[in-house]
């Protein structure tokens, strides 16, 4: 049974967001996935995957930390000698990548987003870009979850043997299904991201606040991680009434089916979020940013609101047309969310584009 090695930064996000590719894989190929926590390992090990800790920090670069990633991966290419390499994010992309190219095993990358080193035309842009360079010469394909990211790497002439565009992770429509809107006088809005600046924290709550003075029966709801600088804001607005926060939660469907709209204020470099397609796949309004990798989830007017990235003001309007809407318009603005979803971002879909690509490179070895 020919070996497959998955390298990624995060056990949830393999067994969330990937894990019909990865049943498909243990279906044919023996399955070793290397990630750096234990979030979601037993149900991964459950499946029939070979989990493997590999500690990597997630945040920043640290020369030595890094390198010590690199010598890794060669220590498991070859411990497990895998005929092809799947990588996510973008250390494993960049580290995995040249330890693939270095060990002459197929790889393909996946790049779920640039991070901030990328934008701008500083040093880190110039050093990071020449990494991707680097480990991405060789990658047999590179997988894309938006087209800018995608003619990003074009216009740096960062390229592998093949390009493809897939709609992102893609939604389990099973595990997110179609909900009803809440027949409720009182209007809920949830914010679901991990709570850092990036992801638009502020200007959520400020919009919060702002919304609270005029409909005070509204209610904003926050779920996910908290970055500890923003630990006390959410307490204490929590104690003024004017947010609940309910942590970190893994079934995100029981809330969602119990709000009207997501809010995700995002400026973070996206590659699609999942976030604003997991609660249109359930039937809910979305307004997200402008931003490459939001605004592709959502049709303007039509299954949301696209606001522009840090404008509070814009955000709070988006809100006040959401909250005018009677209780069958915004019905059909999630009944559209749906379907948007159901044509555009199926997962069974990128999963088979991803088990194609994979026998086509096993086939040419």
């Amino acid at each position: 049974m020919k070996k497959i090695l998955v390298l990624a930064n995060s056990s949830k996000g393999v067994y969330g967001f990937r894990n019909e590719l990865m049943l498909k894989m243990l279906a044919s190929y023996e399955v070793f996935v290397s990630v750096p926590d234990e979030v979601c390992t037993a149900e991964l090990q459950e499946e029939g995957c070979k989990v493997i800790h590999t500690p990597i920090n997630r945040r920043g670069m640290n020369p030595v930390e890094d390198i010590k990633l690199f010598l890794e991966y060669r220590r498991l290419l070859k411990e497990i000698r895998p005929d092809a390499v799947l990588t996510y994010t973008i250390k494993p992309n960049i580290y995995g990548g040249v330890a693939c190219r270095l060990g002459k095993i197929p790889y393909m990358a996946t790049v779920t987003g640039l991070g901030s080193a990328m934008e701008g035309d500083g040093i880190l842009q110039k050093l990071t870009t020449l990494l991707y360079k680097v480990s991405m010469k060789k990658t047999a394909c590179i997988f894309f979850q938006n087209e800018m990211n995608k003619q990003i790497f074009e216009k740096r002439n960062i390229r592998g043997k093949m390009l493809k565009r897939v709609s992102g992770s893609g939604v389990d429509l099973v595990r997110f299904p179609y909900m009803n809107m809440p027949d409720t006088d009182v209007i809920r809005f949830m914010f679901v991201s991990r709570i850092m600046k990036e992801k638009g924290i502020e200007q959520y709550l400020e919009a919060a606040q702002l919304i609270k003075k005029e409909y005070p029966d509204t209610e904003f709801w926050v779920l996910g991680n908290c970055d500890e600088e923003y630990k006390e804001p959410l307490q204490r607005l929590q104690e003024q009434g004017i947010i609940n926060y309910f942590g970190m939660q893994k079934d995100v469907p029981k809330y969602l089916k119990e709000v009207h709209c997501l809010i995700h204020p995002s400026f973070y470099p996206e590659g699609m979020s999942n976030v604003c397609l997991e609660a249109a796949a359930c039937g809910r309004a979305v307004i997200t940013t402008k931003r490459t990798g939001c605004r592709e989830t959502v049709d303007d007017g039509v299954t949301g609101y696209l606001v522009e990235e840090r404008n509070v003001l814009q955000l709070v309007e988006a809100i006040k047309r959401f909250l005018l809407l009677d209780r069958e318009e915004r019905a059909k603005m999630g009944r559209n969310g749906r379907k948007k979803v159901e044509n555009e971002f199926d997962r069974k879909k990128v999963t088979d584009i991803y088990m194609n690509t994979i026998c086509e490179i096993l086939q040419e070895k």
